[in-house]
């Protein structure tokens, strides 16, 4: 409050506007002096020439000796883009003009099942960046959908994600897309050969199966040993993370979901951030201040988690996305010269839809002993017009909070309210420290005029680009994700001693133990 009341203005001096998003990021424990060392700090740690490495393709996904040329999925350049010395630029627009051609077949109801009737439903069957990012960018558009597509995905390998799905489903109507890199993650792998079985027994002739599936992989043979058509298989690249792979071939549920045009109206929007991550000064650069943001809490005032606030149920799965989007790629203790890092890296993402949090959550980030920055995302008109003055209260509580974390509320402010409820001294006294609000709690607010497809893929863009100047500070490669690689490798070992009791038992005693309380709950 105090640098509220000492600069009037500090609204206009501490918030920003780019790709049509406003950022309010004055209700933070910043000064001009901690903003200019912050500046000062992404400079010595070369946040330009690491940016400008990454979208010309320089391998700066080092430990893999890969570029991270998600940003040349939505460029509008023709200028040639070289990786392992071909142009990419073709490859690009070849996977577009398929994904149309995809798109307007499906939408023209030309697309026919084995039964001749057309397709009404898409089922994307992946996991990972292969679900995640098409599940926001589907769920948060909704008012953008085509009518007679609906869009399910099957990620998980619980039988239940499956079984749920496919019990929606007529086969005769239905089309697969199975988004697997390797054509053999195991989850992926496992569903996909589920639904072929399914769809088999339903009376789908195997000759047809190439009607009802499609594949997004770099493994042609497996795709095709599978049963699909090699005109059905659309690429995937090394130089694009799965968690940045939305705007690539990916995206065919998305375009499918909401029509092509509103798919590049989301490449456009996420251009838009691009160029003003490119192009902006670093002190009117909204990502580099968001980024430098998060590293001025975690680093300098010992902030562990970072809340994302949606007042938009629509963006009820922006979160998960998010935290994929930052925790695989800044969740690192090794330096990108391989090195032990001696602070802290990386942060837990959590959040939720607003209002609802506000009856959960919300209670810690007032009263709490923690500091737990938060966005508050926020569009300022709803989708639906006859629904505005709903949305106006939606807006108020999403203002509110914001300026109750920042405000607080005083002893002063309590005492009177009680005293004027009739309250004696002693109980004024007693009830006072459980009602006092400290305030100065950190946050930022971004606002749009609505959520549409321009303005959500700058918003993806906006928190891509966060992530990457937060890695370039702290000094750690953001592309690679080998935690997440122990996993699978222990899957398919531990998979083969569940399926065989009679396996030895060479794993640790914790792990033994649960083997074995595993085989004997099926001979129960």
């Amino acid at each position: 409050m105090e640098l509220f009341e000492q600069h009037s203005n500090r609204f206009d001096e501490f918030s920003l506007q780019a790709a049509g998003w406003t950022l309010d990021y004055s209700k933070n424990r910043l000064d001009h002096g901690s903003l200019e060392a912050l500046l000062a700090l992404a400079d010595q740690t070369g946040i330009e020439e690491l940016r400008e490495a990454l979208f010309s393709g320089a391998p700066v996904n080092n430990t893999e000796q890969r570029p991270a040329l998600h940003t040349a999925l939505r460029s509008d350049s023709t200028e040639p883009l070289h990786v392992d010395g071909e142009d990419i630029r073709p490859q690009i627009q070849s996977a577009q003009t398929r994904i149309r051609e995809i798109c307007d077949q499906v939408h023209g109801r030309q697309w026919l099942g084995y039964s001749g009737k057309p397709i009404t439903d898409v089922i994307n069957i992946g996991i990972g960046g292969s679900f995640l990012g098409p599940r926001v960018v589907i769920q948060s558009l909704d008012p953008y959908k085509q009518d007679n597509i609906k869009i399910h995905f099957i990620a998980n390998i619980d039988p239940g994600d499956l079984l749920v799905t496919l019990n929606k489903l007529n086969p005769e109507t239905s089309l697969f897309i199975v988004a697997s890199k390797s054509f053999g993650t195991q989850e992926t792998t496992c569903n996909a050969l589920q639904c072929r079985e399914w769809i088999i027994a339903k009376g789908t002739p195997e000759t047809s199966l190439s009607k009802h599936f499609l594949a997004i992989t770099a493994n042609i043979p497996k795709a095709v040993e599978f049963g699909i058509n090699p005109e059905n298989i659309l690429p995937m690249w090394d130089w694009v993370g799965g968690r940045y792979s939305l705007w690539s071939a990916i995206g065919l549920p998305i375009a499918l979901g909401i029509g092509f045009d509103n798919f590049e109206q989301l490449l456009a929007g996420a251009r838009e951030m691009d160029q003003h991550f490119q192009q902006a000064p670093l002190e009117s650069n909204m990502p580099v201040i968001m980024g430098l943001l998060g590293v001025w809490y975690q680093n300098f005032w010992d902030a562990r988690s970072h809340g994302l606030l949606c007042y938009s149920y629509y963006l009820r799965s922006f979160v998960d996305h998010i935290q994929q989007l930052d925790m695989e790629s800044n969740g690192k203790s090794i330096t990108r010269l391989g090195t032990s890092l001696d602070y802290r890296s990386g942060s837990v993402i959590w959040g939720g839809e607003g209002c609802n949090g506000q009856h959960a959550y919300h209670q810690l980030l007032h009263q709490g002993n923690q500091h737990t920055p938060v966005d508050f995302i926020v569009a300022l008109l709803s989708p639906h017009s006859e629904l505005q003055e709903q949305h106006r209260i939606l807006v108020a509580n999403a203002f509110s909070q914001s300026q109750a974390l920042m405000s607080g509320k005083s002893s002063d402010l309590i005492c009177a309210e009680l005293a004027a409820q009739g309250l004696e001294p002693t109980q004024i006294e007693a009830l006072l420290p459980h009602k006092i609000i400290p305030g100065n709690r950190p946050n930022n607010t971004l606002l749009t005029r609505t959520l549409d497809p321009h303005s959500l893929g700058s918003l993806l863009a906006l928190y891509e680009h966060k992530v990457f100047v937060q890695s370039v500070v702290w000094g750690i490669n953001p592309f690679d994700q080998w935690g997440v690689e122990l996993g699978k490798q222990l899957s398919d070992t531990l998979g083969d001693r569940l399926q065989d009791p009679e396996a030895p038992a060479d794993q640790d005693s914790s792990t033994n133990g649960l083997i074995r309380l595993y085989h004997s709950t099926l001979d129960s």
